[in-house]
């Protein structure tokens, strides 16, 4: 893996993790609209967002695994 490609998955990666978070942070959301520590209004909101940000990530690895494609295909012309 050339350092311009590493350079490039660690974006992604990164990019990847952000929603991954934004999902964490929304189930406890979930989870304590369950428990009744918060209105269930705020629960559907988070399975919004959720669903949102699990869609952003299934957007950046596509576009993370186009990119590693388009990478490999140029490399294979030398």
């Amino acid at each position: 893996m050339t350092d311009e490609e590493f350079s490039t998955m660690s974006v992604f990666v990164h990019d990847a993790r952000k929603p991954l978070n934004r999902i964490s942070m929304q189930a406890e959301l979930v989870k304590m609209a369950l428990n009744g520590d918060i209105p269930p209004q705020k629960a559907l909101e988070a399975l919004d967002k959720i669903i949102a940000s699990a869609k952003d990530c299934s957007n950046t690895l596509a576009e993370m695994t186009l990119k590693m494609g388009e990478s490999a295909s140029d490399g294979s012309d030398d």
